[in-house]
C-alpha cells in the first residue's frame, strides 16, 4: 500500500454520485469517439475501393504512421500522461491563469522541438534514395513520409488542447475533432480520384495536401471552447526553461517518452515486417485494425481520456482507494461490452470485412478479403486487453510514475520481436502478416497483467471476486452469441442473394439474434452491473429530450 495513502471519509451516496460522473463523462466521450471512428471507417471504405491491398496503399499506410507515432508519443501519450497531472494540480493550487501559463510554455516548446524534427526527417527522405536500389519497393513511401511529417506538429498540438479541455470537464469537442479529418478526407479523397486525375500516384500525394488541411481545422475547432473556459491559446517560449513546472513535465516525460517510443518501435516494426513479407500486409492489417478499433475507440479510449484527469486529481489530494475503486468499474464495464466485440469479430471475420470493405469494381477484391479477415481473427482476441492497458496505464501516470511502464514495455519489445520472428518462419505465406497482428495481442496481454500486479502493490488492487465473476459470466455468455451469430449467418447466406444487400441483410440479422442472446443472459446472470450501466444511460437520454 502507499505510504501517504490518505483515503477520504466517502459514504455510499458519494461513492455512487462519483462514479455515476465518470460513466457520464465517458459515455460523452465514448458518443464523440464513436462518431469520429464512424467517420474513419468510411475513410477506410474509401480507401479500400480505390486503393485495395496494393503496395501504394500499404507505402501510404507506412508515411502516415509516422505522423501517429509523434501523437502518440507526444500528443496523447508522454506529454499528456506527464502535462495533465501537473496541469491539473496547477489549476487546483494556483488557479487558471497560472496553469494556462503552464500550457502555454509546454505548447511552445512541443512546437520548436516537433518542428526540428520534421526539418531533420524531410531531409531523411531526400537522402535515403542513394542509399536504397532503383525500383526498391522502400522508395514508393518517401514523397508520401515527406508531405505527411509537418502533419505530426499539427495533431500534436490538437491534441494537447484536448488535453486542457478535458482537464476543466470538457470532452465532446476534442473527442470529436478527429471526424474533420475524416470527413475531409473522404470528400477530398473522392473528387481526387474521381474528377482531378486517374493517376494513383498523385492521387495520394493531394490526399497527403489535404491532410495538412485538416490538421489545421483539428486546432481551430477546438479554440472557441477554450476561449470560453478562461484560456488562450498563446505558445510561447519565453519563461519555460526557469519555470518549475515546465522543467518538472520534461523530467516525467523522459521515462513516459520512451515508453510510448519502445511501444511505437513495436508499431513500427511490426508494419515493417508486414511489408517486408507482402506488399499487402500493412494494407491487409490496417483495414483489420480499422475495426479493431471501433470498439477500442468507443470504449477504451473513451475511458482513458476521463481516467487520466480524475486519477490525477485523486492522486494529487492522496486519495488512492478511489483510484482503485473507479478502476475495477472501468474494467467490468469494459468487459460487459467489449467481450462480446471481440468473439463477435472472430465469428464473422470474413463476412464483415466484405459487407464493409469489398464494393464491386473497386480495388478490394476477394484475395484482399481473406488477407484482411485472416488479420482482424488475429487481432480480436487483444480488444479487451487494448483495452484494459488504456485504463491501467493513467493510473501510474496519475501518481507520477512514468518509470514502471517504461520497464514493462522494454521487456515487451523483446517478447513481441521473439513472437514477431517466430510467426514469420512458421507461418504459410498469406499468414505471416496475421502471426504479426497475434505477436501484438500476445504481448499486450502480457504487459497489461504485469502493470496490474505492479499497481496493486502501490495502491491495492480491486475486487477480483467482483471482475472475475463478471469476466467469466460474460464470456460464456459471448461464446454462445458468437455461436449463434455464426449458424445464423451460415443458414441465411446460402438463402439470399450474394449482393450486397445479402450480405448486409445477413451480417446484420447475425449480429441482431447473437447480440439478443448475449443481453437475455447478462440480464439474468449479471443483472446488477447491467442495470447500474443501462439505468446512467436512460437518465441521460431523458434529460437531453426534457432538454429538448
Amino acid at each position: 500500500m502507499h505510504e501517504k495513502q490518505r483515503d477520504g471519509v466517502e459514504n455510499p451516496e458519494q461513492a455512487q454520485a462519483r462514479k455515476k460522473r465518470l460513466l457520464k463523462a465517458a459515455s460523452v466521450v465514448s458518443l464523440m469517439t464513436g462518431i469520429s471512428r464512424l467517420g474513419g471507417l468510411v475513410r477506410e471504405m474509401a480507401m479500400a475501393y480505390f486503393f485495395g491491398t496494393s503496395a501504394l496503399k500499404s507505402a501510404f499506410d507506412i508515411a502516415f504512421l509516422i505522423p501517429n507515432l509523434f501523437r502518440r508519443l507526444f500528443g496523447e501519450g508522454a506529454l499528456s500522461g506527464a502535462f495533465v497531472p501537473v496541469f491539473n494540480q496547477s489549476l487546483v493550487l494556483e488557479g487558471r491563469e497560472r496553469a494556462n501559463l503552464l500550457a502555454m510554455r509546454v505548447m511552445g516548446l512541443l512546437i520548436v522541438v516537433l518542428s526540428i524534427a520534421v526539418a531533420a526527417g524531410v531531409a531523411l527522405t531526400f537522402l535515403l534514395p542513394g542509399f536504397l536500389p532503383l525500383g526498391s519497393k522502400w522508395l514508393i513511401p518517401l514523397p508520401m513520409i515527406r508531405l505527411l511529417l509537418p502533419y505530426a506538429v499539427l495533431i500534436c498540438v490538437a491534441a494537447m488542447v484536448a488535453g486542457m479541455l478535458n482537464s476543466v470537464g470538457r470532452f465532446a469537442i476534442s473527442a470529436f475533432a478527429p471526424f474533420v479529418l475524416n470527413f475531409i478526407w473522404v470528400i477530398a479523397l473522392a473528387l481526387i480520384c474521381l474528377f482531378v486525375t486517374q493517376d494513383k500516384n498523385m492521387q495520394i500525394r493531394l490526399l497527403c495536401m489535404v491532410i495538412l488541411v485538416a490538421g489545421v481545422l483539428q486546432i481551430a475547432i477546438q479554440l472557441p471552447l477554450l476561449r470560453r473556459e478562461g484560456f488562450y491559446f498563446k505558445p510561447l517560449l519565453w519563461g519555460a526553461f526557469s519555470d518549475r513546472r515546465v522543467i518538472k513535465i520534461v523530467q516525467l516525460m523522459g521515462p513516459a517518452a520512451l515508453t510510448m517510443g519502445v511501444f511505437q518501435i513495436n508499431v513500427f516494426f511490426d508494419s515493417f515486417l508486414a511489408y517486408w513479407v507482402g506488399p499487402y500486409g500493412p494494407a491487409a492489417l490496417g483495414y483489420a485494425e480499422r475495426l479493431t478499433y471501433l470498439p477500442l475507440g468507443l470504449f477504451g479510449t473513451a475511458f482513458m481520456t476521463v481516467l487520466l484527469p480524475a486519477f490525477s486529481k485523486y492522486a494529487a489530494a492522496g486519495e488512492y482507494r478511489r483510484i482503485s475503486d473507479d478502476l475495477e468499474d472501468s474494467l467490468v464495464n469494459m468487459t460487459l461490452v467489449i467481450l462480446p466485440c471481440s468473439l463477435g469479430l472472430i465469428a464473422l471475420a470474413l463476412p464483415v470485412i466484405s459487407m464493409i470493405y469489398r464494393t464491386k469494381g473497386g480495388a478490394f477484391d476477394a484475395d484482399s478479403a481473406l488477407l484482411s479477415s485472416r488479420a482482424l481473427i488475429a487481432y480480436a482476441p487483444g480488444l479487451l486487453f487494448f483495452c484494459f492497458q488504456k485504463a491501467v496505464t493513467p493510473a501510474f501516470y496519475a501518481l507520477q510514475d512514468m518509470k514502471t511502464p517504461l520497464r514493462v514495455s522494454m521487456a515487451g519489445v523483446v517478447l513481441n520481436i521473439v513472437l514477431n520472428l517466430t510467426s514469420i518462419a512458421l507461418l504459410p505465406q498469406g499468414w505471416k502478416h496475421a502471426g504479426i497482428a497475434l505477436a501484438t495481442v500476445v504481448t499486450t496481454t502480457v504487459n497489461v497483467g504485469v502493470l496490474y500486479w505492479l499497481l496493486k502493490a502501490r495502491i491495492g488492487g480491486v475486487n477480483h471476486r467482483r471482475v472475475g465473476g463478471v469476466f467469466g459470466t460474460a464470456l460464456a455468455a459471448a461464446l454462445l452469441m458468437a455461436s449463434i451469430a455464426a449458424s445464423v449467418h451460415g443458414a441465411l447466406q446460402t438463402h439470399l442473394p450474394a449482393d450486397k444487400v445479402g450480405q448486409v441483410t445477413a451480417v446484420l440479422a447475425s449480429i441482431v439474434a447473437g447480440g439478443a442472446v448475449y443481453a437475455l443472459l447478462l440480464a439474468v446472470f449479471c443483472r446488477n452491473e447491467l442495470s447500474h450501466v443501462t439505468s446512467i444511460m436512460v437518465k441521460r437520454f431523458r434529460r437531453k429530450n426534457d432538454r429538448g
